[in-house]
Order: C-alpha cells, then structure tokens, then sequence
C-alpha cells in the first residue's frame, strides 16, 4: 500500500510539472513568432547597413578616420548577449562558450578583455572569470527593444574605443534561421571596415560635408547602432524558440513519465488487490477447518 501511495503522489507531482512547462511552452511560442516577424521585418536594413560599411570601408578617404584606422590590438571589448531566464536549452550555454573561447584566445595574444552583458546569465558567468573587467550588466530589455534601450551600450562601445581604452569591440550573439535552427554568431564592429559581403550598391560616395570626419562619425555610429539591435532582435527569437522547444521536451518527458509511473501503480494495486484476495480466502480456509 505504501509503495501506491508513493507512486500516486509522484504521480501527481509530474502532472503538476507537466501544466507548468506546458504554459511556459504556449508563452514562449507566442513571444517567438512575434519576436520572429520583428527580427524579420529588420534584417534587410542590417544588410543594406554592412553593405554601406563595405561601400565605405574601400574608399581612400576614410583610411585615416578613427573609426576605421585599425590599432595594435592591446585591449578588446566583448558584448554578450544571454536572457535573464534559464530553461532555455543550450541557448546561453553556447552564447558563454562562444565568449569564453575569445577571451581565451585573448589571453594567449596577451590582449586584456573587457566584457559588456546583456541579460544576467551571462553577467553571472563572466564575474566568476579572472582576468576579465565586466563593465557593464543590462537586464531591462523587452521584447521589442527601442533606440533608448540601444543607446547607453552605444555610448559606452563608441566611448570606448574613441578614448583608446579598447582597440576592438565585437559582439556575441545567437542568429535565428528557423524554429529547428539557432547559431552563434560573433561579429566585429570595431573597428570597423569592409565586410565579407560583396556590397550590392553601384553609388559612389565622393564627396563629403561638412567633412569626412563629421560624416563618418555620425555613419559610423548609426550603422553600430543598427548591428546591436539586429544582434539582440535575433537573440529574443533565438532564446524563444529554444525555451519554447526545450519546454515541449519537458513537456513530452513528463508525458512518458506518467504512463510509466502510471503502469508501476496499476501493476502495484493489482499485486495488492491480489494479495488481500488470497489472505480473505485464506482465512476462509482456516475457518472451514
């Protein structure tokens, strides 16, 4: 009776797990093909963006502009991008090896490395790491980031690198390219230069007003802008899908749970029921003599 009694309340415990990573299942599907439509809806802005970079990064007259002139690399800043939330699969996993990996191959190049965290997984791993300054933690991002929210990690990365602190900045974020499939991404934004992309546009820039610094400064910042926010709309996707995912899983193991455990409960009344069967007949028995 007891072992029944014990089956049953586990029973009960996974049903109750079960409605659980069911609801977060229904939420994170939700969010994601929300998120999935506002990453879509910006991405050929992105595009055109590195296309301006390479367009830019192959003339003559930006060689000698801050922004573009390439350092010694001495000191070098990383954005990482998790969620605050776990029950997301691999999804910050593979965003902290990713980092972790670089600032390892830092350390071999004795390059001293700085990180910038967005989300508070993330920020949690990198201060358990030696050697590495994390200089900033951002945690309040909604589901559809704005300018404003881009803006202090704008600041801070174009500070930065102006005032020679960081002699190169990347960013570390997880790609969506469908429901199924997710990849780590790192990309470098400073300093910055042509992409590997072939640029689609046939207009030549020649002239610049007021000047090639001004002009560059103010494109320059607005195309690092447009790769953050591309990278975190595409890390919300990402880390929906994989929750949402890794929550049917769960969902799909406590179903397989109940039927086994429910099976062990049946197979233990019934040895049970059968075992009073034979202690009544028994007693019957005794009676009878």
């Amino acid at each position: 009776m007891a072992n029944t009694i014990a089956l049953k309340r586990r029973i009960g415990s996974i049903k109750n797990t079960r409605q659980i990573t069911k609801a977060m299942e229904l939420v994170s599907a939700s969010k994601m093909r929300s998120a999935q439509e506002y990453a879509k809806q910006s991405r050929e802005y992105r595009e055109i963006a590195y296309d301006l970079m390479a367009k830019l990064g192959q003339m003559n007259e930006v060689k000698t502009n801050q922004m573009f002139k390439s350092r010694k690399v001495k000191a070098k800043l990383h954005i990482l991008i998790t969620s605050n939330l776990t029950l997301a699969g691999a999804y910050n996993y593979n965003a902290i090896k990713q980092v972790t990996n670089s600032i390892t191959e830092d350390r071999k190049s004795n390059i001293k490395s700085s990180v910038i965290a967005i989300g508070k997984q993330g920020a949690q791993h990198i201060r358990r790491l030696e050697g590495v300054d994390l200089l900033a933690v951002y945690t309040d991002f909604s589901d559809h980031p704005t300018e404003n929210d881009i803006k202090p990690i704008l600041n801070t990365v174009i500070e930065l690198y102006q005032t020679e602190k960081v002699d190169a900045v990347s960013i570390v974020y997880t790609n969506f390219v469908s429901n199924l499939v997710q990849q780590i991404q790192e990309t470098d934004l400073l300093p910055a230069k042509a992409t590997e992309q072939v640029a689609k546009s046939n207009v030549y820039i020649s002239n610049f007003e007021p000047s090639v610094d001004v002009v560059l400064d103010s494109i320059v910042t607005r195309l690092i802008e447009v790769q953050i926010w591309q990278a975190l709309l595409e890390s919300l996707a990402s880390e929906h899908s994989m929750r949402m995912l890794a929550m049917k899983n769960a969902t799909d193991n406590a179903n397989d749970l109940i039927d086994d455990y429910t099976l062990q409960y049946n197979t233990a009344r019934q040895a049970n029921i059968t075992q009073e069967l034979a202690e009544i007949i028994g007693g019957a028995e005794a009676l009878k003599e």
